[in-house]
């Protein structure tokens, strides 16, 4: 071969590779290449989203599952408490019962009831109103009736005929009571 030769051979060899790559970076291609990246990015966002949306949905059967729970047992500890006081009476019942028992053990054990009684619902933010002696206050006290007397301070609380009772400073019971005229 003459060296003319060789190179027409390699300047068509050049050609060829030219035409070839340029069909590669053809618009064609490159715009099909896109495509397929675009596709294959909505179907990974797509499953992003579904993916999200359910866990959503879990969270939410989650939340709605333990406020049902939490309203359910709401109470429990507020029961479990009482039962104290429950116990403390089945106790001074059987012990009333009993051949030998005096009025002065049962009054005993009824007090102790009561104040076991107040220290559980003091737990719980339960308070006892006994205004005696106090400035009548018709938002936490209820007149049963007024009494006049001359040598006590008008408007005050002679006398707590019921105790009444805060949740938390709100007012669940007033206390009634008989008030200086």
């Amino acid at each position: 071969m003459t060296k003319k030769q060789d190179q027409e051979e390699t300047f068509e060899k050049t050609e060829d590779e030219n035409i070839e790559s340029s069909e590669e970076n053809s618009p064609e291609n490159d715009l099909q290449v896109q495509l397929e990246e675009a596709q294959q990015s909505t179907k990974d966002n797509w499953d992003k989203v579904l993916r999200a949306q359910a866990e959503i949905q879990n969270l939410q059967r989650r939340n709605a599952k333990d406020l049902e729970n939490a309203h359910k047992f709401a109470l429990d500890g507020f029961v479990k408490a009482l039962l104290e006081v429950k116990d403390s009476l089945t106790m001074g019942l059987k012990t009333a019962k009993e051949d030998d028992a005096s009025i002065g053990g049962i009054i005993e054990g009824l007090e102790m009831t009561d104040k076991v009684f107040l220290s559980t619902l003091e737990k719980f933010g339960v308070e006892l109103l006994n205004p005696a002696g106090e400035v009548f206050n018709p938002e936490f006290h209820e007149a049963v009736t007024m009494v006049p007397m001359p040598d006590k301070d008008s408007n005050s609380v002679l006398e707590v005929v019921q105790h009444g009772f805060t949740l938390n400073g709100r007012l669940v019971r007033p206390a009634m009571v008989v008030v200086v005229q």
